[in-house]
């Protein structure tokens, strides 16, 4: 059950000292989400925004869906933080969390389609009794705690196993990939089964939003 290709730029990558306009602008250029990265310099090796961060943006008037990747620990504490915020997707990492189907289950009350987020070493089997429950899965093709990564080749083997999965199981789940996607990468991600594209430097680090997401376009097309 592919869907239709989104593109959800990582806010981590871009102007903090100018995040409204910066997000506004990437969003004018054609972007569907908006991807924040909370990270907690506990759970990864570094310290980036929270739900403060999530509330500038949508009182600055931000309405694109808000697609937030929790890389914290303990996780159940920020859901209802956030979900007062109004975001759409919350995905967490199985390893921060003692009990996965509660935390599921928890962000799933707010009215907030939850997800995991799986690492590089991460197995598959941790999908084995929770997919039936997401609406989201994330790749995670780098290792969690920074931009600008290169691209971990082997995260394309793991991508057709949960597409041929999610496939089979038929629900419209969302296959999302984040880390060193970029125009060399990004037709080989979505070949494999990814219809979520995360992108950060590839994206904010350009001189023109709307060229280069008309550059993901066009490979996408």
């Amino acid at each position: 059950m592919k869907q239709p290709v989104l593109i959800a730029p990582s806010i981590l990558s871009a102007d903090f000292a100018r995040l409204g306009d910066d997000v506004a602008t990437m969003l004018a250029a054609g972007a569907d989400m908006v991807h924040i990265d909370v990270m907690d310099q506990h759970f990864v090796p570094n310290l980036t925004m929270g739900p403060v961060v999530v509330g500038a943006l949508k009182h600055y008037g931000i309405t694109a869906p808000f697609d937030v990747h929790l890389m914290t620990t303990p996780v159940d504490t920020l859901v209802p933080e956030m979900a007062a915020h109004g975001v759409s997707y919350i995905t967490f990492h199985p390893e921060a969390t003692y009990h996965v189907d509660r935390t599921i289950q928890l962000i799933r009350s707010f009215g907030i389609s939850p997800g995991l987020a799986l690492n590089p070493a991460t197995p598959l089997s941790v999908l084995d009794h929770t997919l039936d429950q997401l609406d989201m899965v994330l790749v995670m093709s780098v290792n969690p705690g920074f931009g600008g990564q290169p691209f971990i080749p082997s995260s394309l083997e793991k991508i057709r196993a949960i597409r041929q999965r999610i496939d089979q199981l038929g629900r419209p789940i969302r296959l999302e990939v984040d880390g060193g996607i970029g125009l060399q990468t990004l037709r080989a991600v979505v070949d494999a089964g990814a219809d979520t594209i995360v992108a950060g430097t590839a994206l904010f680090k350009t001189p023109s939003y709307h060229a280069a997401i008309q550059g993901f376009r066009q490979v996408l097309a």
